[in-house]
């Protein structure tokens, strides 16, 4: 090993995924001499499952990538397929962007702007070996290959290439990916390190040939006419591919129920936990008996393929079933597999072992982002990547670390629940998850996070200055509104109506841009809202010392989700303080526990009190 008191690089990041990528940018944008290597450099910023970004809770994130001066929402611009916003007929604090993406020039854009980032190198190769000194902090790596690069600070970033194993069927191999070579010894590595690692699964399904698809059949899934995507420019977003939707049924539920027992999932041979928000089709078969039918979303992968993704129906089942199924399925009678779905399993550290800017907190200089963390999800893999290369390059150079509270950003409500409680199945982003969730609005992320990003000097003057711009005709027309008209009057004009743009625009007579509209209109909105929420805040400070009793039935509890009842039977909380912490509880499920755990302490009291009509 050479000396270690030299330096080839200020920071070294290990895998070239979502959270890989925005890594490397970020630090490298912040002055750090910054290495990237990854397995095959002609696969940087590959979608390997979904090819989409964004919707509810995974768009917000994006946003905040984007306030942050991430790359993400800048590929997505110039890749995608088909715009769509989500949950429109809701309130804006849960609408969600969706982007269907060409994979394959998100892919090569990647590449590109990567090679051509200042202070940037890219480098193909297997990591075999991290090295540490006698104090445990960060020295370097060692690839395959022989080459040594020393950095005080390396992110890790592997995905599913760590221990990776792909399963179709009985079928089962060494993989990170169908077609790449998982990373085997970097596992061990960590264990040898210190770190306790676990293993989960997650999984996609075949790929249908386009012209054997008759999408006569299909329903047509209409885009929306956008003025603005992640970025803060505004622009003219035009779809040019269509996405439409069909449906599992009996027949194919009947074809998969006899096979269960094929499944990778079923035969025993997956032992890690897969994602409860994107199930297998034999896990929703086998789970949710009584439903007939399941959506499929048939999407397109890019622009110059013909393979296309029917998402909803990933699968482990071998190729010959998963063949009988899907030409059950209305459309696809006469479909043609290019790729078999599969199953991949693999390695991650239990994230409680990191600190808030994701640096491990036993060992100095080493960063963890994405999969490795026990997230599922390019958008979750890429919020953690912008954060730890920020804090990777901060650590370098000796400043202060960057920490996002997750009163700020859903980025750091899901960094605060993997660290504070950890992961024991795939964790993905909701906006339930977070408590202040209409506070946290897409339209608003800029104005959260813009100022932040300057001064770390992640965006540019330009885009800061017409930021600035913005932020003062929002607040002054926010100002003027409420000084000439209460709140309820203001309700009355806008509502919720589609023509309240023009009613504002025409009432301050200001140009105002369609996301300051959407700002302007989500505060008026929800101002009630927003002070109940600071009063259910007051509540939480209030009772965040109540015991919860130990004998609480919570599986049978009325008025709290599955996934809630199942978690706070397995963690068991003593006070509403330790359930505030668990990831998902939200502020109704605080106020249900509250009332319910008042209401048991009062039976208690009550059967303690003497009976006066007793003598003794």
């Amino acid at each position: 090993m050479s000396n270690y008191t030299t330096r080839d690089f200020d920071v070294i990041i290990v895998g070239g995924g979502h959270a890989g990528i925005e890594a490397a940018y970020a630090a490298a944008k912040m002055g750090s001499k910054t290495l990237l290597i990854s397995l095959n450099l002609d696969n940087i910023g590959l979608m390997p499952c979904n090819p989409a970004v964004g919707g509810v809770g995974k768009g917000h994130i994006v946003y905040e990538i984007s306030a942050l001066g991430g790359l993400m929402p800048k590929l997505c611009s110039k890749t995608y397929l088909q715009a769509r916003m989500l949950n429109t007929s809701k309130g804006p604090a849960v609408q969600g962007l969706r982007l269907q993406i060409d994979k394959y020039a998100y892919n090569k854009l990647s590449k590109q702007i990567l090679e051509h980032t200042p202070n940037l190198t890219l480098r193909m190769g297997m990591v075999e070996e991290i090295y540490f000194d006698e104090h445990k902090n960060v020295r370097g790596i060692r690839t395959r290959d022989g080459a040594e690069f020393l950095a005080p600070c390396v992110v890790v970033t592997t995905g599913t290439f760590l221990n990776g194993t792909v399963h179709i069927g009985k079928i089962n191999y060494s993989s990170g990916r169908q077609g790449e070579e998982a990373a085997t010894n970097l596992s061990l590595i960590l264990q040898q390190a210190g770190l306790k690692v676990g293993r989960l699964k997650t999984g996609t399904p075949p790929r249908l040939l386009r012209s054997s698809i008759d999408f006569s059949k299909l329903e047509y899934q209409q885009p929306d006419n956008l003025n603005f995507l992640f970025e803060f420019y505004p622009q003219k977003v035009t779809s040019s591919h269509a996405c439409y939707i069909t449906y599992t049924n009996e027949k194919t539920h009947e074809i998969i129920r006899n096979n269960l027992h094929l499944s990778a999932m079923y035969s025993g041979n997956i032992k890690g936990i897969g994602p409860r928000y994107c199930p297998s089709i034999e896990d929703k078969v086998g789970r949710f008996k009584d439903k007939t039918a399941h959506h499929i979303f048939v999407e397109p992968e890019g622009a110059s393929t013909e393979e296309i993704y029917p998402n909803g129906i990933s699968t482990s089942l071998p190729y010959e079933v998963q063949k009988a199924y899907v030409r059950t399925i209305k459309g696809f009678e006469d479909a043609v597999i290019t790729r078999p779905g599969y199953a991949i399993e693999y390695d991650f550290v239990l994230p409680n072992q990191l600190k808030k800017t994701l640096e491990v907190a036993s060992i100095n200089g080493l960063f963890l982002a994405g999969q490795i963390n026990g997230t599922t999800g390019y958008e979750e893999a890429a919020g953690q990547g912008i954060i730890a290369g920020i804090n990777a390059h901060l650590k370098q150079s000796n400043q202060a670390p960057f920490i996002l509270d997750r009163t700020e950003s859903y980025i750091g409500v899901m960094i605060d629940d993997l660290v504070t409680m950890s992961v024991d199945e795939p964790y993905r982003m909701f906006t339930s998850r977070a408590e202040r969730r209409l506070i946290l609005r897409q339209d608003n992320a800029f104005l959260r996070l813009s100022d932040r990003a300057y001064n770390l000097g992640l965006i540019e003057q330009e885009l800061y200055k017409d930021f600035l711009n913005e932020k003062e005709i929002v607040n002054q027309t926010l100002h003027d509104l409420k000084a000439g008209h209460n709140n309820a009057t203001l309700l009355k004009l806008f509502g919720d109506n589609e023509t309240y743009a023009q009613q504002l625009r025409t009432l301050t007579g200001k140009n105002l841009s369609d996301r300051a509209v959407e700002t302007i209109h989500a505060e008026i909105r929800y101002g009630p809202y927003l002070k109940r929420e600071e009063k259910e805040i007051e509540k939480l400070q209030q009772y965040k010392e109540l015991e919860l009793p130990t004998d609480f039935d919570y599986i049978n509890m009325s008025g709290l989700s599955k996934e809630l009842q199942e978690k706070l039977k397995k963690h068991q909380p003593t006070t509403i303080a330790a359930a505030s912490l668990i990831p998902g509880m939200t502020p109704a499920a605080l106020s249900l526990l509250i009332f319910k755990a008042r209401d048991h302490m009062n039976m208690i009291k009550k059967s303690k009190k003497p009976n006066p009509g007793l003598t003794i």
